[in-house]
């Protein structure tokens, strides 16, 4: 079976000569970015225009695509209960992209499986009254996940350099006492992401952030099927026309974003929308394959320990 995940060896040595020429604070932290087609590199040559939307042309058929996914799900789950006994480290996996890429669906196919409460999934949606007398970072620390679990955020701290870039009038609710003007407020904005999210990681959160990429074509199809289905007629919005219509915006934004805040401790990985198999398949693989590089395991139980638990088990025996 093919997996998504492996690149070839051009990008392997890529990935060595960055990881050579950068100095320590662009080193890894808890684990080593899993190879991957799909990962964003760490030195701002990302191009949006060049991110495939679909599987690659030899990509298993559906049915071992959804196997696949079975799979990693079961993995996930085992991996998972290793995290939550350790109780040392967090895996955050944050969900951007536009209108009908798949957050929502894949969230569900991803965590169907692993024990519930050893998940805690947030939605973020537009800032209340209480978020926006804080800084725009507030809201997504208070979510973070504790130590032994696996956080979701679907959409995040990133609508304040996404959103609000295409949309700066929203920047304007938030009465900042000081406004960097232009592309300043950006920059200054991409630094705090970058500072919090290497402080999240050097306290044990594992960051993995998946840009699903929907093609404007597809995103058309699943629009009017959500108009012509009752069932999900509600999912549509007359503002998820509103966006669509300032799309290239919205993919300069992505762009821009993404290039400036992949890293090793937090990588982007720009994952194929089209295909709602392949891409629950990738981010499934991806998350796996970072849990297993951390080598999460077991707690070791202590020879003294042992003893006891041995003088208790023969005193349960002996009822």
């Amino acid at each position: 079976m093919v997996s998504p995940l492996r690149g070839g060896g051009k990008f392997a040595a890529r990935g060595r000569a960055r990881r050579i020429a950068y100095d320590s604070p662009m080193q890894s932290i808890l684990f080593e970015p899993v190879a991957s087609p799909y990962l964003v590199p760490f030195d701002a040559s990302f191009r949006i225009a060049n991110a495939a939307t679909r599987p690659p042309a030899d990509a298993p058929p559906k049915k071992v695509r959804e196997a696949a996914l079975a799979a990693a799900v079961e993995r996930l789950d085992a991996l998972q209960r290793k995290l939550h006994a350790a109780n040392r480290h967090a895996l955050l996996l944050v969900f951007q992209a536009l209108d009908a890429a798949g957050k929502d669906g894949t969230i569900r196919a991803v965590l169907t499986g692993v024990d519930p409460a050893g998940c805690q999934v947030f939605a973020f949606g537009a800032p209340s009254a209480e978020e926006l007398d804080h800084d725009f970072l507030w809201r997504v620390q208070r979510a973070l996940p504790e130590r032994g679990r696996i956080g979701v955020w679907n959409r995040s701290h990133y609508e304040e350099v996404l959103v609000a870039r295409v949309n700066p009038h929203l920047v304007d609710a938030q009465r900042l006492p000081h406004r960097p003007a232009g592309e300043a407020l950006w920059d200054e904005r991409y630094a705090s992401i970058r500072d919090a999210e290497l402080h999240w990681a050097r306290n044990g959160v594992a960051i993995l952030k998946f840009f699903l990429h929907v093609s404007k074509d597809e995103q058309k199809a699943r629009f009017l099927e959500r108009l012509e289905d009752p069932d999900h007629t509600w999912k549509f919005s007359a503002g998820d026309l509103a966006v669509r219509e300032r799309w290239s915006a919205y993919m300069d934004a992505y762009e821009r974003a993404l290039n400036a805040t992949s890293r090793p401790w937090a990588p982007w990985y720009a994952i194929p929308a089209d295909s709602k198999s392949h891409m629950r398949r990738c981010v499934a693989e991806i998350a796996v394959a970072t849990l297993e590089r951390m080598k999460v395991e077991y707690p070791e139980v202590a020879p003294a320990e042992r003893a006891e638990l041995a003088a208790l088990r023969e005193r349960l025996r002996s009822e």
